[in-house]
């Protein structure tokens, strides 16, 4: 990927890692003023892009701005995150600009109880966005994290966060676009680009994700968020990649069920068919898949 020279770039927002602005020509820093030109227009759901070149969480700043006021559909990114957390309070790190790294605010108008379709629905959009855009099969990892196949292994390229925040929710999306393998956190983990990715440049990336959020939104909340009634249940059993396996899931209080996942019932849960025989929904837990879908 060409980087577009300095002058072309929207200059209050470049990326500042330790090397400075152009420390690694691959990764050029994203364009604030081409992005809200793009996604920010009359009865969009997006309402502001804020582009900062470093911060702790893109989560933890928005569910501030939250808490002090804040319209719906405004979107924080950062070229970096210091402190970026995912589910468990684990930690996320990637060298600078070398993902997206981003959050969003949503007020929805539906029952309270149906938002916990609103991390599936970010895996939904950003699963379908990036096999359009970059031409890479992105799997969903129930409940929230985005899979991608490098070689013939599977291995986790991004993940969702959701936080209850003001009147709304704050969700959170961090994808590693042009990670490298030398660069890898973890022997578990992939990049878009380590799965053949045909478009790596973030900007139309990171548009493709936010249009694709904001149509499963619209058709969400007009079903009045019945997962069903939208089809978004059918595509997220669709593209979920914990469907069909054995799996452990550790759930809160230290306890442990393992049985095979068979469907993503109504509110989103997980449901595990146990040795006993019995259909168990599980709504909290770290799930780990034991066998590969259709193996014995």
């Amino acid at each position: 990927m060409t980087p577009q020279p300095p002058e072309n770039q929207d200059k209050d927002h470049s990326g500042t890692g330790a090397g400075g602005r152009w420390s690694d020509l691959e990764r050029p820093p994203l364009n604030r003023t081409a992005l809200r030109r793009a996604l920010l227009r009359p009865g969009a759901l997006w309402t502001d892009v804020d582009v900062v070149p470093a911060t702790g969480s893109t989560n933890t700043d928005l569910t501030a701005r939250a808490a002090a006021g804040l319209s719906e559909g405004a979107v924080l990114v950062a070229e970096e995150q210091s402190a970026a957390r995912g589910r468990l309070d684990r930690r996320w790190s990637a060298p600078p600009r070398s993902g997206l790294f981003f959050s969003f605010y949503l007020t929805p108008k539906v029952p309270v109880e149906r938002w916990g379709w609103l991390p599936l629905l970010a895996g939904v959009a950003t699963a379908s966005a990036m096999a359009r855009t970059a031409g890479v099969d992105t799997a969903l990892k129930w409940p929230n994290d985005l899979l991608v196949t490098v070689g013939d292994e599977e291995r986790k390229a991004g993940g969702i966060l959701a936080e209850r925040a003001g009147d709304g929710v704050v969700i959170g999306i961090g994808l590693n676009v042009t990670l490298r393998a030398e660069e890898l956190p973890v022997p578990g983990a992939g990049s878009l680009v380590l799965a053949g990715a045909k478009v790596t440049d973030r900007d139309p990336l990171l548009r493709a994700v936010l249009r694709s959020v904001e149509d499963w939104y619209g058709q969400w909340t007009a079903a009045d968020g019945d997962a069903a009634a939208c089809r978004l249940q059918d595509a997220y059993a669709a593209g979920c990649a914990t469907l069909g396996r054995t799996v452990r899931a550790q759930l809160p209080g230290d306890r442990e069920l393992r049985g095979e996942a068979v469907a993503i019932d109504g509110d989103g849960r997980l449901v595990l068919a146990t040795e006993e025989g019995m259909q168990r929904p599980v709504d909290a837990g770290d799930i780990v898949h034991l066998r590969p879908a259709g193996q014995e």
